[in-house]
């Protein structure tokens, strides 16, 4: 019995829980907004799809570890993996990881949907064969990397919908340049142990702060018009335009302060006010839900699919996209 919370303990740290956390918080969104105003919103098929992205999702951690294992040995964040540590061998953690991301697809791809499926082994695939041999090599690999943080709610939106529609596409780029300031705050406070790794950061490359302050804002600034756009076409309403505009306000100036002064304390607070920032605007947008609609814009803004004027919701439009 008192081996039962060490081994817990490993499997959580060897299917990285509290990251693939996210990714199944975001797969669920991304599931609600493409199913919003559906009469027959299916909770099982919501549930087969974060057992899918979620057995996906430990996969590319698990194999992430193999590939890894000196590089995670020499840091102080991750040499207690349980690769790297040496608690489990390559050969079994490997085997594990491949069967993680069969079962995976064999969920997404027999009981939800072929797209999803696909976008699950394509995320995989990019965080396992491109970014992670990216990471010594150059600081690209933080793209690469927010890359595979915008394709869970894009499967959650093809598992709701069945194709990828221009809500998919935009609640995945808010999800992509999020990650962004958030990583380049995590990367500064942990620069030294990535240089003990001997990854590529930017903000191991850039010592004054001063280029990984620029990304920063500009890409917490770049929030607010993928904010706007989601109510322009009608994904989100009013009051999450609203909503975007002041967080992303309120986070751009927290990245401008590390630009001015570079230091632990303001990445400290960059990477805090990420913490904040993604919750906050994903419930807004979900309780802000507007039709999707690409004239929704030129309407005024959405139109309400709860109101007792409207006509019957738009479930027509989602069932056609399934076919």
């Amino acid at each position: 019995m008192s081996a039962e919370p060490g081994f817990r303990a490993m499997m959580a740290d060897l299917t990285k829980m509290r990251l693939n956390i996210l990714v199944l918080v975001t797969t669920a969104v991304g599931y609600g907004l493409g199913r919003f105003g559906a009469s027959d919103f299916d909770w099982s098929r919501l549930g087969l799809t974060l057992l899918g992205t979620g057995l996906a999702a430990a996969s590319a951690a698990i194999l992430n570890q193999v590939l890894e294992r000196s590089r995670d040995a020499r840091m102080h964040r991750t040499r207690d993996r349980p690769v790297a540590s040496g608690r489990l061998s390559r050969g079994l953690t490997f085997m594990a990881g491949v069967g993680s991301g069969y079962a995976g697809f064999v969920v997404l791809a027999g009981a939800v949907d072929l797209l999803a499926a696909g976008l699950a082994i394509a995320n995989i695939l990019i965080y396992v064969v491109i970014y992670t041999p990216m990471k010594p090599m150059s600081s690209v690999n933080t793209l690469l990397g927010a890359i595979c943080g915008a394709i869970p709610p894009m499967i959650g939106w093809a598992a709701a919908t069945g194709a990828l529609e221009v809500g998919a596409w935009l609640v995945g780029a808010l999800l992509f340049v999020w990650q962004l300031p958030h990583f380049f705050a995590l990367a500064w406070l942990y620069r030294e142990d990535y240089r003990r790794g001997g990854h590529k950061m930017l903000p191991v490359l850039d010592g004054s702060g001063r280029i990984t302050g620029q990304g920063m804002i500009t890409t917490a600034a770049m929030l607010i018009p993928i904010g706007l756009l989601s109510t322009m076409f009608g994904v989100t309403g009013w009051w999450s335009a609203l909503g975007s505009v002041l967080l992303g306000v309120w986070f751009t100036m927290r990245c401008l302060s590390f630009w001015l002064q570079p230091d632990d304390v303001t990445a400290r607070s960059v990477f805090l006010a990420s913490l904040a920032y993604l919750p906050i605007i994903l419930t807004v947008m979900v309780l802000d839900r507007g039709p999707v609609s690409p004239d929704a814009w030129l309407r005024g803004g959405r139109t309400s699919v709860i109101s007792e004027s409207a006509p019957s919701p738009p479930v027509e439009t989602l069932e056609e996209a399934k076919s």
